[in-house]
């Protein structure tokens, strides 16, 4: 079991794009960097962890929608809203916008980052369908750090699936789950200040919310910032 490596002045995140627990530790993340005057010193290394996989399970409306309102109670700033679309064009799979995420980052951390939290919202606020080529393009274009075409053009060629696929495998039994930070001093936590637990059946019952400290993630970019 290894873990992923951290550079200095960055944090690694394992995390799926269609986590909603990534995306509210995420929003607390660059809230705390920005107020900490650090957006140019601590950046996000985004890894993937591949539900779909993990679970060996579609990334269906029965699983995610239950979670909406939990997650966006939490932080009612990012704007969740449930399923606006036809249920038919409800995304099962994270792959393409993940692997678009890792094709990003081979522009800049920064493009990575905008890209990440944009199609983030396309689903979780917006109701895109981001299982869809053109859905994640469309989403891309209006992301002014990402280079649309050299993006497209990995995405067509499939260039960043097969590294992103090999490190989401060396690393994933090191990974407790989405989202997991990993810090250049070693330090590493999974899901940062929230605690919570299922009653009932997965699509059947409801989520808890047994903790909720949002103040962790500022720790987690002090700790990065000293490391840088």
């Amino acid at each position: 079991m290894s873990r992923p490596t951290t550079a200095p002045g960055t944090v690694t995140l394992v995390s799926d794009v269609m986590c909603g627990w990534a995306t509210v530790a995420l929003h607390r993340f660059y809230r705390a960097r920005a107020a900490a005057g650090l957006d140019d010193a601590v950046r996000v290394d985004h890894r993937v962890f591949l539900l779909e996989d993990v679970n060996q399970v579609a990334l269906g409306w029965r699983i995610i929608e239950p979670e909406k309102p939990v997650v966006g109670a939490c932080e009612p700033g990012l704007g969740v809203k449930p399923w606006q679309r036809d249920l038919s064009e409800y995304p099962v799979t994270s792959l393409l916008a993940n692997e678009a995420v890792q094709a990003a980052k081979g522009q800049s951390y920064a493009a990575a980052e905008q890209l990440d939290m944009a199609l983030r919202l396309g689903f979780w606020r917006d109701s895109r369908c981001v299982s869809m080529l053109h859905e994640v393009l469309d989403v891309a274009a209006a992301c002014d750090r990402v280079d649309l075409d050299r993006l497209r053009d990995d995405l067509e060629s499939g260039r960043a699936r097969g590294p992103m696929l090999r490190e989401y495998r060396a690393h994933r039994d090191a990974v407790q789950g989405s989202p997991h930070f990993f810090l250049a001093d070693g330090t590493d936590v999974h899901n940062p200040g929230i605690a919570i637990h299922q009653e009932g059946e997965t699509g059947a019952g409801f989520l808890v919310v047994d903790e909720d400290d949002p103040s962790a993630v500022e720790e987690l970019v002090r700790r990065a910032a000293a490391a840088a």
